[in-house]
């Protein structure tokens, strides 16, 4: 029997003794809690014992040896992950892993605290990839080396505290304290893109609005406006967030074209805009059932009602 076999049978007892303590009945409440803090340890193992080991076949050029072109196309066919799990192990492997160096020089970690940390196991693999991540923005590649370094070890230390979530946010705020001046100032700046596009369904049921604001001030108008609006009406109410804010840039537009005044709303076509409902002639003597609008196409009986109250 093979090392790794021995190992393994010898891991696999470990973790059914394990299993049966954890699920006996006369185990206590501590227990039990300690059981996911251990289970949570053993992970970070796991973890860590899979990015050394894809370090290491990196390392004898063992994925290029059976035709993959990334590492990550290996562990996806292995292990049977998604292609974002493998890219969190093959970044975690070239960060926070010994490399070796075109002539065969073993080379230290990139990120040497957040590796200690994790083969120690005070930070997890999602640790290592918020870490990887913050100290490769432009941010990061604007300080000193010795700055980018000792938030690294910041970073690391502070691991066994925070959430992976919470050390993105803290490390984004360091970073913007450290690169203080932030980037040089650029002579061409891009043209800001304001863009709103309103489509009508071909089957004539209403359509679709979606926009881009990149200036802060026009989305700010029109947020602050359908935030206003968008409060729910009580406990009882069960609309969704987005139906509440679709909703609230309705009632807003139709309050404009109820009250403006010729000088706000420009006029439309030689008139002062508004809605128009079109009905047929042999609809009316029909008794109809729903309505045509300009834009919106077809609406109910009971949204026309609606509109006529208002």
């Amino acid at each position: 029997m093979s090392a790794v076999a021995a190992a393994y049978e010898h891991l696999q007892e470990a973790f059914d003794a394990f299993r049966q303590a954890a699920e006996n009945p006369l185990t206590s409440d501590a227990e039990l809690l300690s059981v996911l803090t251990i289970g949570e340890g053993m992970s970070r193992q796991h973890d860590h014992l899979t990015v050394s080991t894809t370090a290491a076949l990196q390392r004898r050029g063992t994925f290029t040896e059976r035709g993959y072109r990334k590492p990550e196309g290996a562990l996806t066919d292995l292990l049977g992950c998604d292609s974002y799990e493998a890219r969190r192990r093959v970044v975690a492997a070239e960060q926070a892993c010994e490399q070796i160096g075109i002539d065969g020089t073993v080379l230290p970690a990139r990120l040497p605290a957040t590796g200690k940390a994790f083969a120690a196991g005070q930070a997890g693999l999602r640790h290592v990839e918020v870490i990887a991540a913050l100290l490769n923005t432009a941010e990061a590649g604007r300080i000193t080396d010795w700055q980018r370094a000792g938030l690294e070890e910041q970073l690391a230390g502070m691991a066994t505290e925070y959430s992976p979530g919470q050390l993105r946010k803290i490390g984004t705020q360091l970073l913007e304290a450290l690169d203080g001046d932030g980037p040089e100032p650029d002579d061409n700046p891009p043209e800001p893109v304001n863009r709103l596009q309103v489509r009508k369904r071909r089957d004539g049921s209403g359509g679709t609005i979606s926009g881009q604001f990149d200036d802060a001030a026009m989305f700010d108008a029109i947020a602050t406006v359908i935030d206003a609006k968008a409060k729910p009406l009580g406990r009882d109410d069960q609309r969704s967030t987005g139906q509440r804010q679709a909703e609230a840039l309705a009632d807003a537009c139709g309050f404009v074209l109820a009250h403006a005044d010729h000088a706000t709303l420009p006029d439309a076509g030689g008139r002062r805009p508004h809605l128009n409902v079109l009905i047929r002639l042999e609809d009316l003597e029909t008794r109809a059932r729903s309505a045509m609008l300009d834009f919106g196409g077809r609406m109910t009986a009971e949204s026309l009602r609606m509109l006529a109250c208002d």
